[in-house]
């Protein structure tokens, strides 16, 4: 979930760095990644011959309340326990439990006064353990979670089912990444974290049930089934497909879908025009239920109004496959400047992002303009009404991206933010290259460091500042000064740097569609990914991935001296390069000699693992005029004062 955030990057202040010693044993040391090697995760940062994930698949159904705000549902969870170990008790999140004006987000935020409700209320929960009788729990709660008490183990292989049912009160926009709002015609309702929902139980910590304070999801997989209920004006955008389209819609709207399904050009399903016109609606007065399937998902997400008008397109997907890219908006969202490219930008990520990095598995993707705004599901994505031009494009780019990071790769988003906000932003920075030649590139230059600067001089500040956090503290601790710089901004420019310095793209790209592909639907932790990117890489990237994500060093890198062969410049000089922080990477070093000639000479990272300075023959038969290192500034060095020399 983003905005345009470099501005905060840009306006950390630089503090004065105090002067530090290299020492290449702390650069260098093995590091220890704090996950063993299993059978569950292996060496190389796959998983593990015998990997195990447990599933919860829904069936769920909810009548939406537009008078009183209210959302009441039922549904029935099949939880399957694939794990070797024996289930005693079950934890679920109740996401609504944010809002109560005593719950632990609510105090984590420093107690700053927002709107409350009064969560989520369980009407009833009962058990069913294989063939028996539903039996009633009384469910254990506890802020954000629910705890059930099982009435006999579940073994490794065995399912049970759980019925809840429940309501809320739906939070007005103090909701932030749900709510409902008003557009200029009527009211919209992005419904997310709606429905009481399974925690992970896992490898690493067995239940994973940390309280919601606001830091996004860690989500089991699992197959959706679910029927909405809604006044009959209404039109329902959902995660998944929409499963009885004749019923929900009118004769009109079914032919423009199925023609949008064949169309790379944006079809108008209900216009902006036809929004007040009560024929666009299939029924006048009482409500319409819509149905909604969507399998091997994490989440579903949906959004519901009287307002909206819809358009679609095909998505060309690899191996001759297709989806369908869609936006509802209101009225005053409409036009080529605004929300009438928003499809057009959708179908592009989609397509881009599935032939660069991993298909697209869904049978839709959605972008909503609504009060939820910067907001990410399983193919649905919530953002402004008032977004456009490139703002818009950079938003539905990055949040149709987290299809990626952490719908398909499922990352702890609750534990290490910075593996979904960075990874996305990473792989939507080369979107931004790309799309209709560049029409709103590079990203680099407009959310990184406005004004058109460089990000790695950018990133400098926030390297500088001993307060600023590490890439690995966890989500919940990183105050809003430091979130987008950190966990945004460092975490992909830390990748960028990785692909474009130390690796190079052939050798990164082909390693991260690797991890991609072979993590998709399952639960990666930060040692999978650095496992797995060394080893396919072929690297050693411990001093990256120190000097990077574990700490917050800096980079200092200086040329220190000119030397001849035998005091002779016809045998050959020696360009000294020093290493004068802890931080450093692969570089270039830019030769210039009397004859004019130029050379440039890569320097890796070993050049300072046995020493701070290392004298490199750069050859010649001509004095050098001048040597430099990171000559392009591509490196994030604090003080390029001392980078060139001159002979």
């Amino acid at each position: 979930m983003t905005r345009l955030f470099a501005a905060c990057a840009l306006m950390l202040t630089a503090m004065p760095a105090m002067a530090q010693d290299y020492q290449p044993r702390e650069t260098f040391a093995p590091l220890d990644l704090g996950q063993s090697v299993n059978r569950y995760r292996s060496a190389d940062g796959m998983p593990g011959p015998d990997y195990w994930q447990n599933k919860a698949d829904y069936a769920i159904r909810a009548t939406l309340d537009t008078k009183a705000k209210v959302l009441r549902g039922s549904e029935r969870i099949t939880y399957t326990n694939n794990s070797p170990d024996t289930l005693r008790v079950l934890w679920l999140h109740l996401e609504q439990n944010l809002y109560k004006p005593e719950s632990r987000g609510h105090m984590a935020s420093g107690g700053e006064p927002r709107g409350t409700t009064s969560g989520d209320i369980i009407d009833s929960a009962s058990i069913t353990l294989g063939k028996g009788a539903a039996q009633a729990v009384e469910p254990l709660i506890d802020d954000t979670r629910m705890q059930i008490r099982l009435p006999a183990p579940l073994k490794p292989g065995e399912s049970v089912s759980i019925d809840i049912a429940w309501h809320f009160t739906i939070p007005g926009k103090f909701g932030g990444r749900m709510a409902w709002g008003t557009s200029k015609g009527g009211e919209i309702y992005d419904l997310a974290q709606w429905y009481p929902r399974m925690a992970v139980y896992d490898d690493i910590r067995g239940w994973d049930a940390l309280p919601y304070l606001a830091q996004e999801f860690y989500s089991e997989y699992g197959d959706f089934d679910y029927w909405l209920t809604v006044p009959s004006d209404m039109i329902v955008a959902g995660s998944g497909e929409l499963m009885n389209p004749d019923e929900v819609l009118t004769g009109e709207q079914v032919r423009r879908l199925k023609q949008a399904k064949e169309s790379d050009k944006t079809v108008m399903i209900r216009s902006p025009q036809e929004i007040t016109d009560p024929a666009s609606r299939p029924k006048r007065g009482g409500t319409l239920t819509w149905h909604f399937r969507m399998k091997d998902t994490r989440d579903v997400a949906w959004t519901a109004s009287n307002q909206f008008a819809w358009d679609a397109a095909r998505i060309n997907l690899p191996g001759g496959k297709s989806a369908l890219a869609q936006s509802v908006y209101p009225a005053e969202s409409a036009g080529e400047d605004r929300w009438g490219r928003s499809t057009e930008y959708v179908k592009d990520t989609v397509e881009r992002f599935s032939a660069k990095w991993f298909p697209y598995p869904w049978p839709n993707a959605i972008n909503v303009a609504g009060p939820a705004t910067g907001m990410e599901y399983p193919g649905i994505v919530f953002d402004g009404i008032d977004d456009k031009g490139k703002d818009l494009f950079w938003i539905t780019a990055h949040e149709i991206g987290h299809s990626w990071f952490p719908m398909i790769v499922g990352f702890d988003e609750r534990r290490h933010a910075w593996m979904d906000e960075g990874f996305n932003t990473f792989i939507d920075v080369y979107q931004s290259d790309e799309f209709n030649n560049g029409e709103y590139g590079p990203k680099r230059d407009g959310e990184y460091a406005p004004g058109g600067g460089n990000p790695v001089n950018e990133i400098l500040p926030l390297l500088a500042d001993p307060q600023a956090p590490p890439i690995l503290a966890r989500a919940d601790t990183v105050i809003e000064k430091y979130r987008h710089p950190v966990t945004y901004f460092k975490s992909a420019l830390g990748l960028i740097l990785l692909r474009e310095q130390i690796l190079g793209p052939e050798r990164f790209d082909a390693a991260f569609r690797r991890f991609t592909a072979a993590w998709a639907f399952k639960h990666p932790q930060p040692a999978d990914f650095f496992r797995a990117m060394a080893s396919d890489a072929g690297e050693d990237l411990d001093y990256w991935w120190r000097g990077w994500y574990y700490n917050n060093w800096q980079m200092d890198l200086a040329v220190t001296g000119i030397s001849y062969v035998d005091k002779d410049p016809a045998k050959g000089a020696l360009v000294s390069v020093t290493s004068k922080d802890k931080l450093v990477m692969p570089a270039t070093l830019r030769v210039t000699f009397a004859d004019g000639s130029v050379k440039n000479i890569r320097l890796p990272a070993e050049t300072w693992i046995c020493q701070a300075t290392s004298a490199v023959p750069v050859g010649g038969t001509a004095k050098v005029v001048k040597a430099e290192i990171d000559p392009d500034h591509k490196l994030p060095d604090k003080d390029r004062g001392n980078n060139s020399l001159s002979g």
